[in-house]
């Protein structure tokens, strides 16, 4: 056991370093893709395509990461999943350099898998984790990210002027960052990440025989737990990505620069990872159900705050995207650890990776959703249509402590 704890804690050490890593390069093109997309075509639906070929392309990348993972482990999944992402980086160089906002919308797709990698890592955080640090570890790694995710749009403004030293077109700047961070989390997972947590979690439970996914999908449906908590991560997905997305360009309306952009952005980022840990300790002590009632209540808050906020309140917005990455943190950390250990070992990276492409196909719903909406109505419509979507869950979650309070009466 000594010997399994010192690899457990050398296994998070290697994922969050990829995490910060990955982190400044996703955030990165987060805090101006959108806007790009949009000077580039000049139509607001463009830009809310961006941000939505980034996710399109993390749910397609989550379906080969878990299966890349299932029948080799998170070693060369993960890898795969950052090295993929480093040649979109690379083509997002060359398509705005070109001016061609279809090209930056095509190789968002690849960048999309930077997403996947960051997802899966919390996974495998728990491959070797004690039951009652499960959410502990997951959320660890999460919090990883907040270096790298609040470094990443502020640096976004300095890679333009350097681009530009350099004779490139500034505005590429930003992605010439993702493309290097990116390769260097494939180098430090491929070169860290061993022995294989996965793996090595499957040889202890004797759970190496194929899956099929048949046995996952029929694992998810018989479980309630594991239905509520990939409700969890997809609406919280869903939401976050939805008014994440159109908040660049709401405040340039307002005429924001791309430093208060940025900055608005990289606090939202910051609500999304650093206090994941606290979630994570929350759900371990208090219940993985009342950590997910906290999620809807910080998401309802989100779209209420960003309802009633107009262009130029940086101030109110900044509320609404700190509230917004809270609700999506809480969410993400207690439905994850909820899934986890509401179906069997043996289905587990499957049910997880299952999880992942919900979540990422929620994710682009939103995104195309939201670019229609803000194009169609306003952005004051869509902080009512996310307050919509979250009162349903909110009354499902309240349905499932109810019943676990009167089980426990029993």
């Amino acid at each position: 056991m000594p010997a399994e704890t010192a690899i457990q804690r050398r296994i998070l050490l290697v994922l969050a370093a990829g995490q910060v890593l990955g982190g400044v390069g996703v955030a990165a093109a987060i805090a101006v893709s959108a806007l790009l997309a949009s000077r580039l075509s000049g139509s607001e639906a463009v830009g809310g395509l961006a941000q939505t070929g980034t996710v399109v392309g993390a749910a397609a990348a989550s379906l080969v990461v878990a299966r890349v993972a299932v029948r080799a482990g998170r070693r060369p999944s993960l890898s795969l999943a950052y090295a993929v992402a480093a040649l979109g980086g690379a083509g997002a160089v060359v398509a705005v350099s070109l001016g061609s906002a279809l090209g930056l919308v095509v190789t968002l797709v690849l960048l999309g898998s930077a997403t996947a990698a960051g997802l899966a890592a919390r996974f495998a955080a728990t491959d070797l984790a004690a039951p009652g640090r499960r959410a502990r570890a997951l959320g660890t790694v999460v919090w990883a990210t907040t270096v790298g995710a609040v470094a990443g749009p502020n640096l976004a403004g300095p890679v333009q002027t350097l681009a530009g030293r350099l004779g490139m077109e500034p505005a590429a700047g930003p992605f010439l960052l993702c493309t290097v961070a990116f390769a260097l989390a494939a180098l430090t997972t491929w070169t860290g990440l061993r022995p294989d947590p996965l793996l090595l979690a499957r040889r202890a439970e004797e759970t190496a025989t194929p899956v099929t996914g048949a046995e996952v999908r029929a694992a998810l449906r018989a479980s309630p737990g594991a239905l509520l908590g990939l409700g969890g991560i997809v609406l919280s997905h869903l939401v976050m990505v939805g008014l994440m997305s159109m908040t660049p360009v709401h405040m340039d309306h307002g005429g924001a620069t791309l430093a208060v952009v940025g900055l608005v952005i990289s606090l939202h980022v910051a609500g999304m990872y650093a206090l994941s840990p606290v979630f994570g300790w929350l759900a371990d002590r208090a219940g993985r159900v009342p950590v997910l009632g906290l999620a809807g209540g910080l998401l309802l808050a989100a779209g209420v705050v960003c309802a009633l906020a107009g262009p130029p309140d940086t101030a109110l917005l900044t509320v609404g995207l700190v509230l917004l990455g809270l609700g999506w943190s809480a969410g993400l950390v207690a439905g994850s650890a909820l899934l986890t250990e509401s179906v069997p070992v043996r289905v587990r990276a499957g049910a997880q990776g299952l999880s992942d492409v919900a979540m990422n196909v929620s994710g682009a719903a939103g995104g195309i959703a939201a670019g229609l909406v803000v194009a169609g109505a306003s952005y004051a419509a869509l902080g009512v249509a996310a307050v919509a979507v979250v009162v349903p869950y909110l009354v499902a979650v309240g349905v499932a402590g109810r019943r676990a309070v009167a089980r426990s009466a029993v």
